[in-house]
This record gives structure tokens, C-alpha cells and sequence, in this order.
């Protein structure tokens, strides 16, 4: 994961807003997660860090482009968002399951780890099912071809075999 700890000891009580466009930020974590994610070069993200004792507001945009793969056709296809978040972090000591807190303090100061939130909004903002266009027939299931550049010569199939006693059972209508 991808941590960027910023010092919030001395941020004033108005907050501070802060600026993110490395795209390490994103692409670290994406592949190390095996993602097959391609953040684009213009992905932005604007975050107004307000801490009060040991919490912090959280308020932030994230906007940019991503190149991800069509869930129908594997094809690459480039998405743009633009999503508005906010969270409410405070100080907790570790946590059992070995995770880091997104607070801490360290060296006498209190920190954010702003980078493990960018990621969790960059996540956040990708399209749960990715689609090239609405209109993709996606790959035949039984020879791989990509239908919406060719026609496959398969056979369609008739369905489950298990349900074939079921095809031809007529239900009658409430009426009759």
C-alpha cells in the first residue's frame, strides 16, 4: 500500500487544503494489488485536511481518467470520474489485525496517512462493471471470438440439458 503520512500537529484550526497528482499514488497500489488498472496522467485530487484534538474531517474530490479492461470483451476501455468524498478519522491504537491506524502519532506529532485514503477513493470512484460501450456482445463462451468485431460460427446452445423435460411444459394462465 502506498502510505503518504502528513504532519496535522500543525495544521490551523480552518484547515488546510492539499493537492495530489502523482500517479504513484494509484499505480503503486494497483499493481500491487494486481489490478488491471491503468491510472491516466490526469488524475487529480484535492483534499481540505481540518484535525480537531486527535481527529481529523476529511474532505476531498478525485477526478480523472483510468484505462480498464470491458467486462464483456476484455477490450481496453478508458473511464473519467469525478467523486466528492468525506471522512472522519481519529486517533485508535493498532488495531489486532496488524493494520496501521490512518492516525498516529509519531515523534511526538500527530499524522495522517493521506495515501491509503486517495486509494480507498480511487477505488471507490472505478466503475463497479466496466462496459466499452452498452451495446458490447462481449466473448462467445465457447470459442473466445470477440462478437462485436466478428461473427462466431458456434451453435447456439439450447440451453441446460438438465432442464430439457421443463421446454415444452405450458403453464396455464389464471383465466382458464
Amino acid at each position: 500500500m502506498h502510505t503518504l503520512w502528513i504532519d496535522i500537529t500543525d495544521i490551523p484550526a480552518q484547515g488546510r487544503e492539499f493537492s495530489f497528482t502523482d500517479p504513484e499514488i494509484w499505480a503503486v497500489p494497483a499493481k500491487e494489488y494486481g489490478m488491471d488498472v491503468v491510472p491516466g496522467d490526469d488524475i487529480e485530487a484535492k483534499v481540505h485536511l481540518n484535525p480537531q484534538d486527535k481527529t481529523c474531517i476529511v474532505n476531498g474530490r478525485i477526478s480523472g481518467t483510468v484505462t480498464i479492461p470491458c467486462d464483456r470483451c476484455l477490450q481496453s476501455a478508458s473511464f473519467s470520474f469525478d467523486q466528492q468524498f468525506n471522512t472522519f478519522e481519529e486517533l485508535t491504537p493498532e488495531m489486532e489485525d496488524g493494520h496501521e491506524p490512518l492516525i498516529r502519532e509519531h515523534k511526538g506529532k500527530l499524522e495522517l496517512d493521506v495515501g491509503t485514503i486517495l486509494w480507498e477513493q480511487f477505488v471507490l470512484a472505478l466503475p463497479a462493471k466496466p462496459l466499452c460501450s452498452d451495446e458490447c456482445k462481449g466473448l462467445c463462451p465457447q470459442c473466445g471470438a470477440e462478437l462485436n468485431k466478428q461473427e462466431c460460427s458456434c451453435k447456439a446452445q439450447g440451453g441446460d440439458p438438465r432442464m430439457a423435460a421443463l421446454r415444452n411444459l405450458k403453464i396455464p394462465s389464471k383465466g382458464n
